[in-house]
């Protein structure tokens, strides 16, 4: 297949970028919640943590994307416009991307986890549990099917480059 054959969106359905924010916005709610089993004032550090790891996003991957200023499939394009000014799209397709820098990420869903087993361990709560399983449910499946089936799929910039796409394909491509 072409990249003229393939499809991408110039601006996504709104529906998906909701939906990609939405889960976003539910694993750090989640993880708050469970994290504030140690206190308020862990839930708040927590929180913030959530808040930088966005921040990074933002400054070193979407000022560079071809969906700044746009409705992208993760819902921040638009976002992005608002707080920072446009980079340089080259930077976006020659930036490589490693599985450590991921660490951060992970580490969002990761940390109230450890933190819920702790929790449960010392004292056994039915709503931390619940709260662990829908974390772990839209940390690993809801972002793999948005992503996987919504947004990088028809996405306009894995076609011009996109070290994310490079990394999580390295296994299909060393395959054929």
């Amino acid at each position: 297949m072409q990249e003229k054959d393939v499809l991408t969106y110039e601006q996504f359905p709104l529906i998906i970028s909701i939906t990609a924010i939405l889960i976003s916005l539910l694993i750090y709610l989640l993880g708050a919640y469970i994290l504030l089993g140690f206190g308020i004032l862990v839930s708040i550090i927590f929180i913030l943590y959530c808040v930088g790891v966005e921040f990074l996003v933002l400054t070193r991957s979407c000022i560079h994307c071809y969906y700044y200023g746009k409705i992208c499939g993760l819902g921040k394009g638009k976002i992005c416009a608002l707080f920072f000014k446009k980079g340089d799209p080259k930077k976006f397709t020659t930036k490589q991307v490693q599985w450590y820098h991921l660490i951060p990420d992970f580490l969002t869903f990761i940390i109230p986890l450890i933190g819920g087993l702790i929790i449960l361990y010392i004292n056994f709560s039915w709503f931390i549990l619940v709260a662990m399983i829908l974390i772990l449910i839209l940390s690993i499946g809801g972002n793999t099917v948005i992503r996987g089936y919504y947004a990088c799929k028809f996405c306009k910039q894995r076609i011009l480059g996109c070290s994310a796409q490079q990394l999580f394909n390295k296994k299909k491509k060393d395959a054929k």
